[in-house]
């Protein structure tokens, strides 16, 4: 492998510096592709609660990288048997692994129906883009390779693990890093230490014995960070706003009221038509300039809600548990005697994730790659973790979703509103 004239060094919040010596990887971060990612936020709407969550995309992928470079340096220190053939394979697919993400990162995947990996791939793959040719100048079939380890299909399952699995690079960046910026502290955890208790066995990683209370830590913080900050609901608050302001504009597109388009390739996004060359022209950037035009715009509703979005008053939530339909019409009349379109200004809200969890599918099958292995390097045997951690046994089976009511607050605050939430007769499902 090459080495750059100069070593490339960035300051980093997370790594305190991340190293590039390979020219391969300087020259994918300097792609049009990867730049662009300066441009969306990591944490989509979460700024909205902490202000400080408005860090990028771009500065998680480089993160990405350096962890999975640091891996590698701490399996040579430690003499453990590691397929250097694949170090730059596996920098590079951590690097790229989130190149394909949309504006606001994973706020819209579920309203555009799309899924952010999909558009890595397809930017990967595609010959005209800078990404591929720089992929293509190491070898013929290198970008293909890439693709594969990013779909989770590469034939060497130990480098997929490192990129997307239950103790990978991404999970050990975004959590540490979220959890800096948000100034969220239990959501910290001792990332040096990780890496040194990690190591490669055959096909997989995995964690020796004495590193359990260390991913017992990391798991833990993933929980905090979940509850604490990616579900917290002014975060959700601003996601819901998000999602209703492009229905909206999907709705009107489609009856022919189209709003004014401040970007050629916003109409084809949200008609699910947006060729690859119109979906990389767009950034959180091009969604603010349209909303800060929609606002001045003819639709009342688009028109409130774009302003909602961006003076930030947003709805306000209230638990929601399920079976409760009933009730929810009752809800929507209320909020339409208001004077609001309870398509638009009723909401149900519902997440809800796994923090540990290596079961697939509703039979409850216990799946190996989804789990995390504990070593015992004196009797070569290998362990799941929860069967040894009594706190990862608790949140591996915690299975609750979070639902929430979203309403604007002034019906929150409407004499009607208040009884109908006092009745706690009526409203079954």
């Amino acid at each position: 492998m090459g080495m750059t004239e100069d070593e490339k060094v960035f300051k980093d919040p997370v790594h305190g510096y991340i190293y590039v010596h390979d020219p391969v990887v300087w020259d994918l971060i300097n792609t049009r592709e990867m730049q662009r990612l300066r441009r969306i936020r990591q944490l989509g709407t979460t700024y909205f609660a902490y202000p400080g969550g408005d860090h990028s995309r771009f500065s998680h992928s480089l993160g990405v990288y350096e962890v999975i470079r640091q891996m590698i340096q701490a399996f040579d220190r430690n003499n453990y048997e590691w397929p250097h053939a694949f170090d730059r394979l596996a920098m590079v697919s951590g690097l790229l692994h989130d190149v394909g993400h949309a504006p606001f990162s994973h706020a819209l995947e579920k309203t555009m129906g799309t899924r952010h990996e999909n558009w890595s791939v397809a930017i990967i793959r595609d010959a005209k883009t800078e990404v591929h040719q720089v992929l293509e100048s190491v070898e013929p079939g290198f970008a293909e390779q890439v693709a594969e380890v990013i779909q989770k299909t590469f034939s060497n399952r130990l480098i997929v693990s490192m990129v997307s699995g239950q103790l990978d690079a991404d999970r050990l960046d975004y959590l540490m890093r979220d959890s800096i910026a948000t100034g969220v502290d239990y959501g910290t955890f001792d990332l040096a230490r990780i890496i040194r208790v990690m190591r490669p066995l055959n096909d997989r990683l995995v964690v020796r014995q004495s590193g359990l209370h260390t991913v017992e830590a990391y798991l833990l913080a993933r929980y905090f960070m979940y509850w604490q900050v990616y579900f917290h609901p002014v975060s959700r608050a601003g996601e819901v706003l998000l999602r209703i302001i492009l229905e909206r504009v999907k709705e009107l597109v489609d009856s022919g009221r189209a709003p004014f388009m401040t970007h050629p390739a916003l109409e084809p996004f949200l008609r699910g038509t947006v060729t690859l060359d119109q979906y990389l022209s767009l950034d959180d950037s091009a969604l603010y300039n349209a909303f800060s035009v929609w606002r001045e715009g003819s639709d009342a509703i688009l028109r409130d809600l774009c302003g909602r979005f961006l003076d930030r008053r947003l709805f306000k939530e209230m638990p929601w548990p399920a079976g409760q339909n009933g009730r929810l019409e009752r809800v929507r009349t209320v909020v339409e005697a208001a004077g609001y379109d309870p398509n638009y200004y009723c909401i149900v809200d519902e997440t809800g994730t796994v923090y540990y969890d290596y079961y697939l599918g509703s039979q409850r099958e216990p799946n190996q790659e989804n789990a995390i292995w504990l070593y015992d390097q004196a009797n070569a045997r290998l362990t799941e973790m929860s069967s040894l951690s009594l706190p990862i046994q608790a949140i591996a089976e915690e299975h609750r979703p979070v639902r929430r009511l979203y309403v604007p607050a002034e019906v929150l605050g409407n004499e009607r509103f208040g009884k109908l939430m006092d009745d706690r007769t009526d409203g079954g499902a």
